[in-house]
Parts: C-alpha cells; structure tokens; sequence
C-alpha cells in the first residue's frame, strides 16, 4: 500500500532527489576546504633517580611500563601529561593567537573567542602505551595549519624554560645576581687601585724600590768616585781651574740627583693629587722617592691585594655560572620532535562526495515521509484527539504568525517616522 502510494507519487520524489542533489552540491562546494597539519613529540625523558624508576629496577621491569602504572595507581602525572596541559593552556594559547593575529583570521573581536575558536580547530592528545604527543591543527591555510603546528612545539619549549623551577636554575639565578655585584666591586677596585697607582707613579712597588735601590747605589759610587777624584784635582789645580769646575759641577749634580731619589723629606706620604701634578716631595720628580716607598706601599699592597681577590672571586663564579647553566639546560625536559609539522598536500574536509550522497538520500526521504504523512493525516478521524489538537496548534502558530508580523510593521513605520522627523 505505501509502496504504491510512493510509486504514485515518483514524479515528486524524483524532483526531491533533483533539488536534493542540487542543493548539496551547492552546500559541498561553499564549505571552504579544510587542512590538517600535526607534529608528533618524543616522550620526555624521565628523570633519574625518581621513586618511579626504583619501583620499576625493583620488580625487574622496563622503567617506562611501570613507571606509566604506578602513576596511573598514585595519581601523578608524567612529564608528557603537562606537557598536554601546558599546550591546552591560555598562556599558549594566547600567544598563538597574538602570533598569527587569530582575531582578524577568525572574525572574532575578542581574544577569548578566539582563543575558543583555536582550541576546537587544535586537537592535543597523548597516547597511553607510548606518550607520544600529537598536536594537530586544521585551518583553512594549509601553510597557516603547519606553522601554527610547529608554533605549538616552540611556544611549549619556551615556556617550559621559563617555568622551570628546578634546583639548577635557582643556583644559576643566584650566581648570576653574584656574579654581577662582584663584576661591580671587581671594577670599583681595578678604579681605585689605577687613580692611587697613578697618582703616585706607583707601577709595581717590589721591582720598582729593587731599581731605585740600584740606581740609587750606582749614583752613591759615582758621587764618592766624583768626590775622591775632585779632592785630588784641588790638590794639584786652583779653585778656577777648568777640569776642577768640571768636576765640581758633576759632584753637585750628582747629589741633586741622589737627593732626587732618596728624598728630601722622610716620612712624609705625596698627596695623590700633588703626585699627579708633579708636585712630590718638592724636588720636582714624578716619581716617589725610596723613603716614600714603604709608606706607598702599604696603601699598594691593600689595594692590589683587594683588585686580586675580586678577580679570582670573579673568575671562580664565572666558572660555576658555566657549569650552572650546563646544569639548568640537562634538569630542564626538552621538547624534541618526532614527526616535524609539514604544509599539507590534501585538504581534510569537506567531503564534497558524502555531502552530495546525503543530500540525494536526505531529499527523497523528505518527500517521502511528507508523502506519508498527508495521506495519514487524510485518513485520521476529524473526532480524533490527536488530529483536533494538531489543527489547534496550526491555528495558534498561524496567529502567533499574523500578531508578529503586525508588531514588525508597526515598528518598521515608527522608525521611518521617526527618521522623517529627524530628517
């Protein structure tokens, strides 16, 4: 009975399978494509010496299957299990919508909604028996999906940096806050040990005093020569003779010159700045006379002392802040790639074929359960509850239908007047 009914009525589901068929096709083809773009992370190592891989050396199996149970049964989560968390994190989020100005791409005036948009088109996953982490991205843009892709592993990489808290980092923090007050002393110290330096033509005060020692000797041996060779001249020659006020003359300089080097006024310290300007001990010399010496060179010695003590303490620190970064960089789990995002090469959906089935399907369908439907409608009594309560509600709807559209009139003609009035 309802086949004939239907086989009566071929012409109109023949034209539902036209429309239907149409009407998909249309649908298949307005839907943008789509693209999916994924990258696969290795499991993160696992820390050595955790209670976990004890439990796993101890009954004698791989540290990866029993180290997964026993957090499973503790409740703890891998290293992997964050790493998902932080990827369905906001922080990640909002950097990669701020990264590829998702806003603009989405439609979306607010951050938060496209930060909602992103996270139905990202789909982070890790599997149970391997840990391995798929991160997969669809956009419209296959080159878009793929650097959005890889901007998921570089994102979770930083931050991952940046959070960790381990014990490496915190020595790596501390030497470094160290390291620059020392580096300031280092440098105040080298400052003032070169202003006192050369301001009392100090260099180095050991070989420095050896040279003035010799020097002053050397002189000392050639005054007395001077003197001897000139008390014999004056024995043989008058007082105006040439060679005796030669000699003379080179006796008087030669104590000018020893007075120069040994000083004129024992015990008493140059000031820095009279140093600087040449003043000295008031013989005219640059140079700190030997009696001065022992006084520059307490002063020296503390300041050279002070300048070597901040340098070794500046050299050991640089030395450990090395190895607390090497420290940092092994504590810290590392994102590394298995499989690197690539452009895709096929589109994801839509799936013009299944839409353009569906809708062939989905129009003689209709047509026939319409058809159905009026010719039971037909048959029902017109006492029938069912059928007075459904002529009830077509009436009311109806109603409903006028009363709205009398509102949206009224509306429309107040406004006009209302802009006529403006106008």
């Amino acid at each position: 009975m309802w086949a004939w009914l239907l086989w009566e009525r071929r012409r109109l589901l023949a034209r539902a399978l036209a429309w239907g068929l149409a009407a998909s096709a249309v649908i298949a083809f307005l839907i943008p494509k789509r693209y999916d773009s994924s990258t696969r992370l290795m499991p993160p190592d696992s820390q050595s010496g955790s209670g976990l891989a004890l439990l796993a050396a101890m009954a004698g199996k791989s540290a990866f299957s029993t180290g997964s149970l026993a957090g499973n049964l503790l409740g703890q989560h891998s290293t992997g299990a964050l790493f998902v968390d932080i990827l369905r994190g906001r922080t990640v989020e909002d950097r990669i919508v701020d990264r590829f100005d998702l806003r603009r791409v989405y439609g979306k005036r607010y951050r938060a909604d496209a930060r909602k948009r992103l996270s139905a088109n990202t789909e982070i996953e890790e599997d149970r028996k391997s840990e391995v982490i798929t991160i997969r991205v669809t956009d419209r843009d296959p080159g878009r999906a793929a650097a959005m892709a890889q901007a998921y592993v570089e994102e979770l990489d930083h931050l991952v940096a940046e959070v960790s808290t381990s014990s490496a980092r915190r020595e790596r923090i501390f030497i470094e806050d160290r390291l620059q007050s020392v580096k300031r002393e280092l440098d105040e110290a080298s400052r003032e040990f070169s202003q006192f330096a050369s301001a009392n033509a100090t260099i180095d005060l050991s070989a420095q005093g050896k040279a003035m020692v010799e020097a002053a000797g050397r002189l000392q041996g050639e005054l007395i020569a001077a003197q001897s060779e000139l008390e014999g001249l004056e024995q043989i020659y008058t007082a105006n003779n040439v060679r005796v006020r030669s000699l003379r003359a080179r006796v008087t300089e030669l104590s000018k010159q020893l007075d120069k080097l040994g000083g004129s006024r024992p015990g008493v310290l140059a000031e820095p700045a009279a140093r600087a300007g040449g003043l000295g001990d008031g013989s005219g010399s640059e140079f700190p006379s030997i009696r001065e010496l022992p006084l520059l060179g307490v002063r020296w010695a503390e300041l050279y002392r002070q300048t070597k003590i901040e340098e070794t303490v500046y050299e050991l620190l640089t030395q450990q802040y090395e190895l607390a970064k090497i420290e940092e960089a092994k504590e810290i789990p590392t994102v590394k790639i298995l499989d690197a995002a690539d452009v895709p090469e096929k589109k994801s959906s839509p799936e013009r074929l299944t839409i353009i089935a569906l809708g062939m399907l989905l129009g003689p369908s209709a047509a026939a359960l319409w058809v159905l439907s009026a010719r039971a409608w037909q048959q029902m009594d017109p006492e029938d509850t069912r059928k007075r309560l459904g002529l009830e509600m077509a009436r009311c709807l109806l109603a409903l239908g006028v009363r709205l559209s009398r509102a949206a009139r009224r509306i429309r003609q107040s406004r006009s007047v209302a802009e006529a009035r403006a106008d």
